[in-house]
């Protein structure tokens, strides 16, 4: 006899706080990332040359909020209607599956981000990697349409595995009548196999990501020894691009990673072990990670980093102007006295 694990119950408390977090999580989302595109996009309206890295941030942003809209549904789903002693729902198991595409959209976005680092920053010596580096600064519009149509592909595969499995399943239901324990164990590890499936997506962008990752780290360690022969004490600006370039990069590999990796302890949470805290976790890990991916992009991008600064003094402005106002109201005339 196939037995299930345990349900873990949540109170109405947890829950609260959960969506309360949830909240605060996808309005970081979107305030950051919805800033970093009307940054970018406001060049494009007033027709001003848009660089091949920030078209790129604007396309990342675009995905990113996409993903947070996900991630929200997700939260509100799990929260409100989903059961873990309940058959998974259609729409549940619809929004992992658009949320693995997105991902894959954004993993896609950023390899074409570290591989204009590499062909911009990286001082290459072999003929055949100079012209590379050229191709690839000047084919990036090709590349994002790859982008494009590399994710519609991976769509169309997920979206036909996993109504194919959903179809297998409820046929089986139906010929047996009833909806056993077993039925049930059933259907989620065919939903977690669709899962790992379309994961396999992931694997071409992130080992390219791996490799101009490397590319870069190399060549900072080459001239770093170089400026140490040197003795060079003055400012490098090589030196300044490599080491923010690699702090974009390292630091979205930390977010992936751990995105990843709780995207798959919450698929066996909610397969085998049936723990709906566990999952939460998982789905509040997942939505901060994105998040604070975008923060660190503004610090390292100048044209963000303005555009903040602006809007601090812009504030700041406006309360002196209002304390001021205040001072002068509460000051009496030398009529009055």
């Amino acid at each position: 006899m196939w037995t299930l694990t345990p349900v873990v119950t949540v109170s109405y408390e947890v829950k609260g706080v959960f969506l309360f977090l949830s909240v605060l999580e996808f309005a970081a989302g979107i305030l950051i990332n919805t800033f970093i595109f009307l940054v970018n996009f406001r060049d494009v309206v007033r027709r001003q040359p848009l660089s091949d890295c920030d078209l790129v941030l604007l396309i990342l942003s675009l995905t990113r909020l996409f993903l947070h809209g996900l991630l929200f549904l997700d939260a509100l789903q799990l929260t409100l209607f989903q059961k873990m002693e309940d058959p998974l729902s259609s729409s549940y198991q619809t929004i992992i599956m658009l949320w693995m595409v997105a991902n894959q959209a954004g993993l896609w976005l950023t390899t074409c981000l570290s591989l204009l680092y590499c062909s911009k920053i990286v001082r290459f010596s072999h003929s055949f990697l100079l012209c590379l580096a050229s191709w690839i600064s000047r084919r990036i519009s090709w590349m994002l349409l790859g982008t494009v149509l590399f994710t519609c592909v991976c769509t169309a595969i997920c979206s036909w595995d996993f109504f194919s499995r959903s179809h297998i399943t409820a046929t089986h239901t139906l010929s047996t009548k009833n909806y056993t324990e077993h039925d049930l164990q059933i259907e989620k590890l065919n939903f977690f196999q669709s899962f790992l499936f379309c994961s396999l997506g992931s694997i071409p962008p992130f080992l390219c990501f791996l490799v101009s990752s490397g590319v870069l780290i190399v060549s900072l360690w080459r001239h770093m020894r170089t400026m140490r022969a040197k003795t060079s004490n003055s400012r490098d600006p090589s030196l300044e691009a490599h080491i923010k370039a690699l702090k974009s990069l390292i630091s979205f590999l930390c977010v992936y990673v751990v995105s990843l990796c709780a995207a798959l302890l919450s698929m066996l949470l909610l397969s085998l072990w049936h723990n709906k805290p566990g999952v939460m976790v998982c789905v509040g890990v997942m939505a901060a990670c994105p998040s604070a991916h975008a923060a660190i992009l503004i610090s390292g991008n100048a044209k963000l980093r303005r555009a903040v600064d602006s809007i601090f003094l812009w504030v700041q402005s406006g309360l002196k102007v209002r304390a001021d106002h205040k001072a002068d109201r509460r000051t009496p005339g030398l009529c009055g006295e």
